[in-house]
């Protein structure tokens, strides 16, 4: 999805109010007819919109929605982790906040995020795909105070997107109450990644000592 089509931002958009309350109608039709034109178009007569209106507030159609919805549910993330003060917590548990926070209050209805899944996963919308989670794991870290600048900063974010869409995936299947296995899974998951990251400094320290120690080379 281009740029251009992209709704302003919140702050200088004049519609944000009308334009979320037509994304939240949409979602839960989605959640039963999908993320189709159908389904947007029946959104707005839900809410008594005039013919074409929700055209307007979506020119590019379901996926311009859906990213919508998608940044939407970032922007949230971070605002609810500001208010609650996770700066305070270790990396770790900002992280598996920041997870938790999206997933059981911004993602919107279940059916809906599985349908979602499911338009992003074909080819031609692999691009958006990939943006729309670059753009959630840039989100966390930026909310869990991240300030990397180097190649960590890929990395991170790469080791994220792993967590979170394995995470997510589990959690479009769990009938667990409360969701208390996908919890559990994400712990599990957090954990593997702090272990490969601690194992990566140590490889790093015994790789730098190394050198440091080394004859020079016999000329």
């Amino acid at each position: 999805m281009s740029e251009q089509n992209t709704p302003n931002s919140p702050e200088m958009d004049p519609d944000t109010a009308l334009r979320d309350r037509l994304a939240d109608e949409f979602m839960a039709e989605a959640a039963f007819d999908g993320w189709t034109r159908a389904a947007l178009a029946s959104s707005g007569r839900a809410l008594d919109l005039p013919a074409g209106e929700a055209e307007r507030l979506f020119p590019g159609g379901p996926l311009q929605a859906l990213a919508y919805v998608s940044e939407r549910a970032d922007r949230r993330t971070v605002e609810d982790m500001e208010k609650e003060g996770a700066s305070a917590l270790k990396i770790r548990d900002r992280i598996t906040r920041a997870v938790r926070i999206r997933l059981e209050r911004h993602i919107g209805p279940r059916e809906a995020a599985r349908r979602a899944l499911s338009m992003l996963s074909l080819p031609l919308n692999a691009g958006l795909a990939l943006k729309l989670l670059y753009r959630t794991v840039d989100a966390m870290w930026y909310a869990a105070g991240d300030t990397s600048t180097d190649f960590n900063f890929y990395t991170k974010r790469a080791t994220l997107a792993g967590v979170y869409s394995s995470t997510l995936l589990y959690w479009l299947n769990d009938r667990s109450p409360g969701a208390e296995a996908t919890w559990a899974f994400l712990d599990r998951r957090i954990d593997d990644v702090m272990k490969f990251e601690k194992l990566k400094g140590q490889v790093r320290s015994w790789a730098g000592g190394n050198r440091a120690t080394r004859p020079a080379a016999r000329r």
